[in-house]
């Protein structure tokens, strides 16, 4: 039995929308064991006229919230009995394989981290991102704003979780790993990339050099790895251009007769498109390197995006041990290095 601690508090669409997607989940897997975390009174009021599988279902009283305008180390240090930090807990002390949260991002990275710690070797845990490509898969990015910046070691560290998640959880058997950089020679880049080019080409089976920013989404590798600052403006970019292409595809198909006939000859394909680069498909963002299974939700998740965050995201990701290949993995390179 796989069990999950949900952050019912956390999210603009919290606690409805944050229940009804831990329902999903629970009711589509029959060996998760769903704990949610919240104010004892919001929790019964919203499932008391629920059918629900109980006996895998739990409530845990949590009667402080951690909101997005909250200092991240205030609030941990301060709301010690919010839901999002009593799901951390119930990782950290064995309770649970998992938790999410669609809740402050910071405070989740800090809480997991001053409360669980780090897995063995690694300096600094990654904020990781499943994207579409255009073509047929996904590609896994990080670090994405968990650290600004990062050595060459560290960088080396985000290639190998990110290949080993990509392997277990996403199933990719030789996951291609990139170094996001501004060209695809050996020699361009800061100090920290060059350096870090060469440890992954020495030790990181599957490395396929420098990508460009522009090839991300072609697909030319599963696992793309930058420091936090690059990562976050390259994610933040992307969703800025795609938000601004469906918008822009939507005036132009309900300008004029001609693009609302255009519209509905090509209604499949136009809905196939936006599936396809809906973050609601592919849940949450892991928290790599961090000692736990700690999965960030979109802010605006809704049941959908919750029931792929737990199902997609923290149930494979406990199933197949992810963190545990980890510190194995880094083990054995250290003796070889």
């Amino acid at each position: 039995m796989i069990k999950v601690a949900l952050d019912v508090m956390g999210g603009d669409h919290a606690p409805q929308e944050i229940i009804e997607g831990g329902l999903l989940a629970v009711s589509e897997l029959n060996d998760l064991q769903l704990f949610f975390v919240g104010p004892l009174n919001i929790l019964e009021d919203y499932l008391r006229h629920r059918s629900y599988p109980q006996k895998r279902v739990e409530l845990i009283h949590a009667p402080e919230i951690i909101t997005n305008d909250d200092q991240p180390v205030m609030a941990v240090r301060r709301k010690k009995k919010s839901s999002m930090i009593t799901a951390i807990k119930m990782v950290s002390d064995g309770k649970c394989d998992a938790m999410v949260s669609a809740g402050n991002t910071g405070a989740l990275m800090v809480g997991s981290l001053l409360i669980a710690g780090r897995l063995q070797g690694i300096e600094r845990p990654a904020l990781t991102v499943v994207a579409p490509t255009f073509q047929a898969g996904n590609v896994v990015l990080l670090d994405l704003g968990a650290n600004m910046d990062a050595t060459a070691q560290q960088l080396f560290h985000y290639g190998l979780m990110g290949a080993i998640y990509a392997r277990e959880v996403l199933g990719k058997p030789s996951p291609r790993v990139g170094l996001l950089n501004v060209g695809v020679e050996e020699i361009k880049g800061t100090e920290q990339i060059k350096k870090a080019y060469q440890l992954m080409k020495e030790n990181l089976p599957g490395f396929v050099g420098n990508v460009e920013a522009r090839y991300v989404l072609d697909g030319v590798a599963d696992v793309v790895v930058s420091d936090g600052f690059s990562g976050n403006i390259f994610l933040k970019t992307v969703e800025g251009l795609v938000s601004g292409m469906f918008g822009a595809l939507k005036n132009a198909f309900t300008g004029s007769v001609k693009g609302k006939l255009g519209a509905v000859l090509l209604k499949t394909e136009l809905v196939a498109l936006k599936s396809k680069f809906d973050y609601s498909e592919y849940g949450g963002a892991p928290l790599l390197g961090i000692n736990g299974i700690y999965i960030k939700g979109h802010g605006s998740s809704k049941a959908r995006a919750i029931r792929s965050a737990i199902v997609n995201q923290a149930y494979r990701y406990a199933r197949q041990a992810v963190n545990d290949k980890i510190e194995n993995e880094l083990s054995i390179l250290a003796t070889k290095m």
